[in-house]
């Protein structure tokens, strides 16, 4: 399974940061451990405290039960001061209970000797001295057992501080090394691996601009972006090979139509111009006159048809006086007549200097003359109007017409091959075609739009 290319981009600086996570993850449990065992000795410090309070309030108790012994009357106040130092001998012994893991028998007898010194329940001096001759010896158990903890811990602490740095030390560097060699590693190969893959891309792409129309290989399965940018190159060589192919069979038909053109002129002309000249002489020196005439009349239509057929097979107007002369000569010659749609031709004086290609101009002026015989033949129009302009770095051929007008997406295109044909002359040449409603009343609005190159040149 292949990365798409976004992922291998990121999967080296992701592992570093992957790694580096894990690392701080260590380092957070490792001090993590060591915290507890430091709230560990906060509690045993505390508990020693509450063990200290304990042992002072015991024995202020004790005095003050030893005071009070000897009284038969005891005043109000040692009562209450008897009551507030049971209260804080209560809190101590709580906090002790919560702060250290006793024994239960331990965790009993604190219990027990706490009730026994409870003022509410009545002075008894003997029950308050015997719970406080039991309490004793336990808290100095307590305080004696604290110190051993506090210290081992101490012991624990300095001993796991030193561990711990240079645990930490060698993992970090382990760890950093590890994610830098890594991080290195796969950007190397992932880099490599797309950098290669982009050569040849960039290879085809500059065989193509070289002329080498040979399509570079599609993968079987699209796994990534380049995968895709390779089907799209062979996809566009494919078609860039069809264009081409289109061009260069139009480019050939024309040259052959103009070889075609200059054998009639220099051959079959020439042969039929000698035999005009012998015709006329026959005329005059012979008997068979009418004759000779109308066969004189019959050879010059001929003729005539010859020079038509030269001038539709190749216009030497054309090549002589650019394409706006060449519309205008067709216009003229075989669309004034009466009978059809009156015509208005604008061609911009820029276009004739704007460095078209022979093919161009000879496919211009073909579009142009079958998207008027298109609308002579199917608009059923009164007039048209053909323009031709350079505008924004493009050349732009329109003809417009007033007539019924079509809609080429309900299939108008697909019932002839006149705009069909046009289409794949204007791909041949680069061009885009569209047909459009007109801005008349009704009809339609044939437009050709022709991108200019600025370093092209005229050709020969």
């Amino acid at each position: 399974m292949r990365l798409t290319l976004k992922h291998q981009i990121i999967l080296a600086p992701a592992t570093v940061l992957l790694l580096m996570t894990l690392l701080l993850g260590f380092l957070q449990y490792t001090y993590w451990d060591l915290s507890i065992k430091r709230q560990q000795a906060r509690n045993l410090g505390t508990a020693f405290v509450a063990l200290a309070e304990i042992d002072l309030t015991t024995q202020r108790l004790y005095r003050l039960a030893i005071m009070l012994s000897g009284e038969s009357r005891i005043e109000l106040g040692q009562l209450q001061a008897m009551a507030e130092l049971h209260a804080n001998l209560g809190a101590a012994v709580e906090r002790v209970m919560e702060l250290m893991p006793l024994p239960d028998r331990t965790v009993a007898l604190l219990q027990q000797s706490v009730n026994d010194l409870n003022p509410e329940r009545g002075f008894d001096a003997e029950r308050i001295l015997s719970a406080i001759s039991i309490l004793r010896p336990q808290l100095l158990t307590l305080s004696e057992l604290t110190q051993k903890q506090r210290a081992r811990l101490r012991d624990i602490q300095a001993r796991d501080i030193d561990e711990l740095v240079a645990r930490t030390t060698l993992v970090s560097i382990v760890v950093l090394g590890a994610a830098i060699l890594l991080g290195i590693f796969l950007s190397l190969a992932l880099g490599r691996n797309i950098l290669r893959r982009i050569q040849a891309l960039s290879d085809s792409a500059g065989r193509i601009v070289r002329g080498d129309l040979s399509p570079p290989p599609a993968p079987a399965r699209v796994r990534d972006e380049l995968d895709e940018l390779a089907v799209s190159i062979n996809r566009m060589t494919d078609q860039l090979i069809r264009v081409v192919g289109s061009e260069k069979l139009l480019e050939g038909a024309e040259e052959e139509r103009r070889r075609i053109a200059m054998d009639i002129h220099d051959q079959t002309l020439s042969d039929l111009s000698s035999v005009l000249r012998g015709i006329q002489e026959l005329k005059q020196a012979s008997d068979c006159r009418p004759q000779a005439s109308r066969l004189e009349e019959d050879l010059q239509k001929a003729m005539t048809n010859l020079r038509e057929v030269m001038d539709n097979l190749h216009p030497q107007a054309l090549e002589i006086l650019g394409l706006g002369a060449a519309l205008q000569s067709h216009l003229e010659r075989h669309l004034s007549r009466g009978d059809l749609p009156e015509y208005h031709l604008y061609v911009s004086p820029e276009v004739d200097a704007a460095g078209l290609s022979r093919l161009a101009r000879l496919t211009l002026y073909r579009i142009a003359v079958e998207a008027i015989h298109n609308v002579i033949k199917h608009a059923r129009a009164s007039r048209y109007e053909v323009d031709i302009d350079r505008r924004a770095g493009a050349l732009v051929l329109a003809v417009e017409d007033n007539g019924v007008g079509f809609d080429p997406k309900n299939g108008a295109l697909g019932r002839g091959r006149g705009l069909h044909n046009i289409q794949e002359r204007a791909n041949a040449i680069g061009a885009r075609v569209a047909w459009k409603p007109s801005r008349f009343t009704s009809g339609t609005r044939f437009e050709l739009i022709l991108p200019l190159r600025e370093s092209s040149t005229q050709e020969s």
